[in-house]
């Protein structure tokens, strides 16, 4: 064994700190009432985005419940998933992460049909990244 290194390291010291506080997070599976919707700030991410953000749990998904998806590849109609999730849940806040790709914008477009159609008023901001994690808008 190599010094200074232990045979057993903990998942923080292996993977660095999870935000990850709930369970499902696949748009498809989540339940459309579920308690830790209440007062929650939703954070609303394309699949692919945690793999081009090296700190994407830092920077995104504190503080926030994460709902994971991709418009192309899910086979759910998530403008309904949505607005089930906005209406029957006190919100405060949206933040939607997305790729600088044309499919990515299914997944915005998605969240703020919702938005202006769950009777509610509800802050809400987009930001977009490149394949390399960097922000390109919002």
């Amino acid at each position: 064994m190599v010094k200074g290194c232990e045979k057993k390291r903990s998942a923080e010291a292996v993977c660095g700190r999870s935000h990850l506080k709930h369970w499902p997070i696949q748009i498809g599976c989540v339940p459309p009432i579920a308690p830790f919707f209440e007062n929650a700030h939703l954070l609303v991410a394309a699949d692919c985005v945690a793999y081009a953000c090296a700190d994407f749990h830092a920077r995104y998904m504190k503080g926030k419940v994460t709902l994971i998806g991709c418009p192309k590849l899910d086979s759910i109609d998530s403008i309904d998933k949505f607005a089930a999730i906005l209406r029957n849940n006190s919100i405060k806040s949206v933040t939607i992460v997305r790729m600088d790709a044309s499919c990515c914008r299914g997944i915005v477009n998605a969240v703020i049909t919702a938005l202006q159609g769950c009777g509610k008023v509800i802050p809400w901001w987009s930001v977009t990244l490149s394949t390399r994690g960097e922000v390109v808008s919002g």
